[in-house]
């Protein structure tokens, strides 16, 4: 029971249906997708058992566990999973959905990329739908997309303050144009927490 961990940090969870709450973040190296908006690198990581994982995290308060990456669901095994449930946390994975979610997450964030067609067929259902948006980009009709409990436009933020204002304002109308989305925004980076 190895996983390759990029890092593991405790914040709160910036964006989406569980914003505000504490989560212990574990990032797993590696990714079968190549996005150019990507803040994260998940190239570099160490080798770390489950228990040496679950000593490091002791030392917070929180019950949750957010499975990020790169792409988690490359590395992430019922084995791992049941560990983890078995010491009494809860588990949640943010996810490009191009392989099926175990069923033993207690919340799924699937957050499609390119041609997205995959994602229902893949993950039928998930919590969250998180759509990476940036100014012009395609808005897929929520039919096209998994049923989920939340749909999200994500405004990619960029290091040019104007161009993530207009991803902002883009998603903005969009939303105002179509209500059964709902605006994610990253709030972990406008108020600088990791």
């Amino acid at each position: 029971m190895r996983l390759k961990v990029n890092e593991i940090f405790y914040s709160l969870q910036g964006e989406g249906g569980r914003q505000g709450e504490a989560s212990i973040f574990i990032r797993l190296s590696g990714c079968n997708l190549q996005c150019d908006f990507c803040d994260t690198d998940f190239s570099e990581g160490n080798a770390m058992t489950a228990t040496a994982i679950r000593a490091h995290i002791r030392q917070y308060p929180c019950r949750w566990i957010v499975w990020t990456g790169g792409e988690p669901a490359l590395q992430l095994t019922d084995e791992i999973l049941l560990f983890f449930k078995a010491e009494g946390y809860r588990q949640a994975i943010e996810s490009n959905g191009h392989k099926a979610l175990s069923p033993l997450l207690d919340y799924t964030v699937v957050s499609p990329k390119g041609d997205m067609a995959y994602a229902r067929r893949i993950n039928p259902k998930v919590n969250e739908i998180r759509l990476p948006v940036r100014m012009d980009g395609f808005i897929p009709a929520i039919s096209f997309l998994p049923e989920a409990d939340y749909y999200f436009l994500s405004p990619i933020f960029t290091a040019e303050a104007n161009a993530t204002k207009a991803n902002i304002d883009y998603c903005v109308n969009q939303i105002k144009a179509q209500p059964e989305w709902r605006l994610s925004l990253q709030v972990h980076k406008l108020i600088g927490i990791e």
